[in-house]
């Protein structure tokens, strides 16, 4: 079965793995999707990411994921905003806060995948991939 938006399935796996409570989801692994995640280990979401590239297999994106002391999700929300049917475009003047700040906005430039307060020390505007909180 073929997947038409990889990145909402990624986004959904991790979603569901975190309201589950799991230690780490695998996820197949691409390009973006290991740049998001690498996104998500520098902001502070997860724990870790490991690609496996095998060569009877395609790669394997394996996400650990990150909890406080007491088992508490860090990752309370995330959300895809450019789907494949609307894709959402943002001019570096109107990049979104998330809870004024505390989320973080991932979005696809010219400059690569970035964050949207990277996008905006850089001056620059792209497509809002997704938002987490």
């Amino acid at each position: 079965m073929s997947v038409t938006d990889p990145v909402a399935d990624m986004l959904t796996r991790l979603r569901n793995a975190n309201n589950a409570r799991l230690d780490s989801v695998i996820i197949p692994s691409s390009k973006l999707k290991t740049e998001i995640a690498k996104i998500l280990y520098e902001e502070g979401y997860i724990n870790s990411y490991d690609v496996s590239d095998d060569e009877n297999i395609n790669s394997i994106l394996k996400i650990y994921l990150r909890y406080n002391k007491n088992k508490t999700r860090v990752i309370t929300g995330i959300k895809r905003i450019s789907k494949p049917g609307l894709r959402v475009y943002v001019e570096k003047e109107k990049i979104p806060k998330i809870l004024g700040g505390l989320g973080t906005v991932i979005m696809s430039t010219s400059q690569g995948v970035i964050t949207g307060k990277k996008a905006k020390e850089l001056g620059v505007g792209g497509e809002v991939i997704c938002k987490i909180w």
